[in-house]
């Protein structure tokens, strides 16, 4: 079977955007200049697939504290994050590595305190997407009946409770207050130097992640001409506007999964599982992986024929969509 067509090939019949500044940095710069200690960062927006792991790995080297980890599913980025003792606080409604289910890192930090205490904020699935979607639209809060009768009502101290207004007998919702990542970090499989970015697969709550926030870093797996971006406007999942800074990280996501690009490393997430039962296994796959790789161009050489092997090389292309107007 023949590889899919290239996105770098000329499409002179769309018209050429508004030229732009670009905002194509390092993924190193990026971290550096646009997430701050003390920042709430949204991570694992798309779900399983599409974990800016590249980041988290970016964020322990440059030694980053105090973070509040937004995490819908991080699969085992946030766990390592805590391990490496830069996350101050939770706010999801899962944590762990999801070849296992326990994230070893996460417990110590809850039930031993290392490497140090965390804070807690428990969501439901449905109020955290909604959190995001409230933060996205510049809503204050939006009501919900799931979390009534639940303890994640009682012990999420966020959460308050009302009447409905609009009801004839009384009828009590639980208020979820919008949720305003300090900064949201995406991986997508294109995008233009703007960083207007074309995204397909799972898309979870990234776009909401990524309205609600105050600044966007976007990691590419491929930076293409802009007009390949205006070609198809209906799979842009970020306008360039609305980003702070873009990066090309080809497999940014790894060890997850890519729709289209990259399968999911299971050997890989099977060994971190194993490896961070304790605390001194946890040290030293960081050690390996993270501390001694200086960035993720090094860390993809360190994974050698086991990343050709997890490309995808199939062609399931889409059926043509014409956008024309006359």
């Amino acid at each position: 079977m023949s590889p899919p067509p290239s996105s770098q090939k000329t499409y002179s019949r769309y018209t050429d955007m508004a030229v732009t500044p670009s905002k194509l940095v390092s993924l190193k710069d990026a971290i550096r200049d646009v997430v701050r200690n003390g920042d709430s960062v949204a991570l694992g927006a798309t779900l399983e697939p599409d974990i800016p792991f590249a980041a988290a790995h970016e964020i322990i080297r440059q030694g980053k504290r105090d973070l509040t980890i937004i995490a819908p599913i991080s699969d085992a980025g946030t766990d390592l994050l805590i391990g490496a003792g830069c996350v101050g606080g939770i706010k999801g409604a899962w944590v762990g590595n999801m070849m296992g289910g326990t994230g070893y890192n996460y417990r110590r930090a809850c039930e031993e305190r290392v490497p140090r205490a965390i804070t807690v904020s428990d969501y439901t699935n449905l109020s955290l997407g909604l959190a995001l979607f409230a933060g996205s639209t510049g809503m204050p809060y939006v009501p919900l009946h799931s979390l009534l009768g639940s303890d994640i009502a009682k012990i999420n101290p966020d959460f308050q409770r009302s009447d409905n207004p609009f009801s004839t007998s009384r009828e009590q919702v639980v208020l979820v207050p919008a949720l305003v990542p300090d900064v949201t970090i995406l991986c997508v499989q294109r995008a233009d130097e703007s960083g207007t970015c074309h995204h397909w697969g799972s898309r979870g709550v990234a776009q909401e992640a990524a309205l609600a926030a105050k600044r966007v870093i976007i990691i590419a797996d491929e930076i293409v001409d802009s007009r390949v971006i205006a070609s198809d406007p209906s799979r842009v999942l970020v306008p360039g506007h609305l980003v702070t800074a873009v990066c090309h990280v080809p497999c940014g996501q790894h060890p997850a999964p890519m729709t289209g690009r990259w399968k999911r490393d299971t050997a890989f997430f099977a060994d971190y599982l194993a490896r961070s039962k304790t605390r001194e296994g946890y040290l030293a796959w960081l050690k390996e992986w993270v501390l001694d790789i200086s960035d993720h161009a090094t860390y993809r050489a360190k994974l050698g024929a086991t990343l050709e092997a997890l490309r995808i090389k199939g062609v399931a292309l889409a059926a043509d969509v014409n956008y024309a107007a006359e």
